[in-house]
């Protein structure tokens, strides 16, 4: 078959380090998140929605077929820190964190995570970065230690 042919959904979930509010601007929110979304775009991993809150980032995307996970985050995390720390002097010190969550989502579940993206804000009213992070790992049955989840 010469055809190569996938149709693999992703949500990745990271934080800044240490949970910094750096994307506390909505303006600079909505650039960043735009800015992942075009980088994702331009690592042949169609987006289907970036969003979040001030500490961390939710994307959802497809893989595309020659790029690992591991990759892609790397680099959408190495492009868009590049980006933002030329925003402002403020902005000098922003970092991710070193880990992320990165979880498969069927087809049919597509559309309920790209909701449940866009409502980040008013998710976060409620829910903390970490029990979210948290109740994520438990949902993909996930083990994890609280020594390394977090910086």
């Amino acid at each position: 078959m010469p055809q190569s042919l996938a149709q693999v959904y992703l949500h990745l979930v990271f934080s800044t380090k240490n949970r910094s509010p750096f994307l506390a601007d909505p303006v600079l929110r909505d650039e960043m998140h735009n800015y992942l979304g075009g980088a994702c775009n331009n690592l042949q991993c169609p987006v289907l929605r970036v969003g979040g809150v001030a500490d961390h980032v939710h994307v959802l995307c497809r893989l595309g077929r020659t790029i690992s996970v591991a990759d892609l985050v790397k680099e959408l995390k190495r492009e868009s820190s590049k980006w933002v720390k030329t925003k402002a002097p403020s902005l000098a010190d922003f970092h991710w964190q070193n880990g992320y969550g990165a979880f498969s989502i069927s087809p049919g579940h597509v559309e309920p995570v790209r909701v449940y993206i866009a409502k980040q804000e008013e998710h976060h009213r409620i829910v903390t970065f970490q029990d979210e992070y948290r109740n994520l790992l438990r949902k993909y049955g996930l083990e994890w230690d609280e020594r390394y989840v977090w910086d």
